[in-house]
């Protein structure tokens, strides 16, 4: 029997896993929950709080002060290294 539901799981994670500045945390964190320290390192230490989960990288980046490629750069290199 055909099955579109299980498709879809194989093809989502097939996905190529990049993040932008624009990319909501909760997002990051629903996708791998590995990258969590990532956000503790720069000073996010309330990761389950609406807020934050709520925020881009890019707000949060000022924020914290930090440097936003920085972190992206992290971020796609730990995402990128997880898909194989």
């Amino acid at each position: 029997m055909f099955d579109i539901f299980n498709m879809l799981k194989k093809d989502e994670a097939k996905a190529v896993k990049q993040v932008t500045r624009e990319t909501i945390i909760g997002d990051i964190l629903d996708m791998d929950q590995s990258t969590a320290p990532y956000f503790m390192e720069i000073g996010m230490h309330c990761l389950g709080c609406p807020a934050s989960r709520g925020e881009s990288i890019e707000e949060a980046c000022e924020v914290h002060g930090v440097n936003c490629d920085e972190l992206l750069e992290k971020l796609n290199a730990h995402l990128a290294s997880k898909k194989s």
